[in-house]
């Protein structure tokens, strides 16, 4: 239905794309950026991309795997553009910070962890355990070997798993020192 329409390149697509994938994509394009704007923006070269080309689509149940890989070639394009931008994050407040629940915290340290990996690493993990792709769809979609996804998931997760048992990167050995 989705895809007989991109072919026919009715405008009133777009915003059945933006209702049925919209959300998704834009939280993966977070995920990977860390920008709410970027993440936006994506979204919008993603549905244009698909009104371009989305009538080349022989099945229906591809659109969405081919919408997210999309999604993460413009998201990848967009990091390796403003690479060279230094961003500054918002610290909060502590007494904010305070106020926050044990799962807000953890929440945080998570997305902290995520953004401390490397683009391609992010990429990878974000397809896989947020989109909930396939270790073979993931590899088709960021064109790598299912080995290397493997590698990279693997590693991504050991060290998600070391910045959550120590989210400010101190270890035992400096707190002795400073204590």
């Amino acid at each position: 239905m989705t895809v007989d329409a991109l072919r026919m390149r009715r405008p009133e697509t777009l915003a059945d794309l933006l209702d049925a994938y919209g959300r998704e994509l834009q939280s993966v394009a977070y995920l990977i950026l860390r920008d709410r704007a970027e993440a936006e923006d994506v979204v919008i070269e993603t549905l244009l991309t698909a009104f371009e080309k989305g009538g080349s689509i022989r099945d229906e149940r591809a659109l969405r795997a081919w919408l997210l890989r999309v999604a993460t070639n413009h998201a990848l394009a967009s990091r390796r553009r403003s690479g060279r931008l230094v961003r500054l994050d918002v610290v909060p407040d502590r007494a904010a910070a305070g106020d926050l629940g044990a799962a807000s915290l953890t929440r945080i340290a998570l997305l902290d962890g995520i953004a401390d990996l490397p683009i391609q690493m992010r990429a990878a993990l974000v397809l896989r355990y947020y989109a909930d792709l396939s270790v073979d769809e993931v590899a088709t979609t960021l064109g790598k070997s299912p080995n290397t996804i493997k590698a990279q998931l693997q590693t991504a997760l050991d060290r998600l798993r070391i910045h959550l048992a120590d989210p400010l990167g101190t270890s035992l050995g400096e707190a002795a020192n400073h204590a």
